[in-house]
C-alpha cells in the first residue's frame, strides 16, 4: 500500500454497516425459518445460511476480499473436512457395536407406578393403625 493513496474511511465504514445489517437479517431468518417456511428442509437451509454468514465474515471482517492464495487455502481446507465427514457418515451405518454402545443404545428403564403406589398406601395405612 502506498502512503500517498487516499482511503475513504466513511465508505469503508458504510460497507461494514451493510454487512452487519445483512448478518443480523440472516440471523433473524435463521430463527424464524423452521417455523415459517421450508419446514421440510430445515437442515439444508440452516447450513446454507450459516455458510453465507461465514463467507460474509471471512470476506469483509477478516479482510480476505482481495486475497487469492488464502482463498484457495480455505477452499482446500473446507473440502478436506467435507471429505472426512462424508467418510465418517458413510461408515457410521456399519458401526459393529451399535447395540452394545452406551451412546447409541436406548436406556432400558422399567417403572411400575401402580406397584409403588400400592406399597406406599399399605405402609401409610399401617402407620395410622398403630
Amino acid at each position: 500500500m502506498h502512503t500517498n493513496e487516499h482511503i475513504d474511511y466513511k465508505a469503508q465504514r458504510l460497507g461494514y454497516y451493510k454487512v452487519l445489517v445483512g448478518l443480523l437479517l440472516l440471523t433473524t431468518v435463521t430463527f424464524i425459518q423452521p417455523h415459517m417456511f421450508l419446514e421440510n428442509y430445515t437442515f439444508v437451509t440452516q447450513i446454507s445460511i450459516g455458510a453465507i454468514k461465514a463467507w460474509l465474515i471471512l470476506m469483509y471482517y477478516m479482510h480476505m476480499k482481495g486475497e487469492k492464495l488464502i482463498g484457495w487455502t480455505v477452499v482446500f481446507s473446507v473440502s478436506l473436512v467435507v471429505v472426512f465427514f462424508a467418510i465418517v457418515i458413510a461408515d457410521a451405518g456399519s458401526f459393529q457395536y451399535k447395540n452394545d454402545s452406551h451412546i447409541t443404545s436406548q436406556p432400558h428403564i422399567e417403572v411400575n407406578y401402580h406397584h409403588e403406589a400400592s406399597q406406599h398406601d399399605a405402609s401409610h395405612a399401617t402407620t395410622h393403625e398403630k
